[in-house]
């Protein structure tokens, strides 16, 4: 994936760019921090051993697809696809913003255009789909301003801090996004957003 350039504001630039070698360690320290993992399924600390594996088998698997997003060029947080299914033409997707301080700048609401732009418009496919924390109830809404339906609740679905968890899924297709992409790029634009 080429880079994205996006403009939300004549001061602020945000990019998503391909995971490159020197991100390991940022990954690593941002999968473990408390504005990160909270939201995660898994619920122990990742080791360096396990971050190292899996940071390895980046780009080795078609079906799956990583970027950083960065801030006026900072690293702010990370994007991906996984599950790509080119039969089925669908594919799973999530992001997360680990720096605190770009929470409130539209960051998250440019990220969810340009990637859903990407999966109808360059990967051509028919559906995509994430699996949200109920609890992280900001996250599944902003996926419903965007279209998003829901389509199931997994009841207990994984364990955080000992406690059972809801998880809401959601899907949205590309006859969705073609009914509410227009609305969705004003919205943005209202907001002094370039889209």
């Amino acid at each position: 994936m080429n880079p994205l350039r996006i403009e939300p504001t004549p001061h602020h630039t945000v990019t998503l760019r391909p995971v490159e070698p020197a991100d390991r360690l940022r990954l690593f320290t941002w999968r473990n921090s408390d504005d990160v993992a909270p939201f995660m399924y898994t619920d122990h600390q990742i080791s360096v051993e396990e971050h190292n594996r899996w940071f390895e088998r980046l780009g080795q698997d078609p079906s799956r697809l990583y970027w950083v997003i960065c801030l006026d060029g900072e690293p702010v947080g990370l994007a991906n696809f996984a599950d790509i299914d080119p039969q089925n033409r669908r594919c799973a997707w999530a992001y997360y913003l680990a720096s605190p301080r770009v929470r409130g700048l539209g960051v998250g609401s440019f990220v969810e255009f340009w990637m859903i732009e990407y999966a109808f418009g360059i990967l051509h496919l028919e559906k995509l789909w994430c699996e949200v924390l109920r609890t992280n109830e900001s996250v599944w809404k902003l996926h419903q301003l965007y279209g998003f339906q829901q389509e199931a609740l997994f009841r207990s679905h994984v364990v955080k801090g000992g406690q059972p968890q809801d998880v809401v899924g959601l899907g949205l297709l590309a006859e969705d996004w073609a009914a509410r992409r227009e609305a969705m790029r004003a919205r943005l634009a209202d907001k002094g957003y370039d889209a």
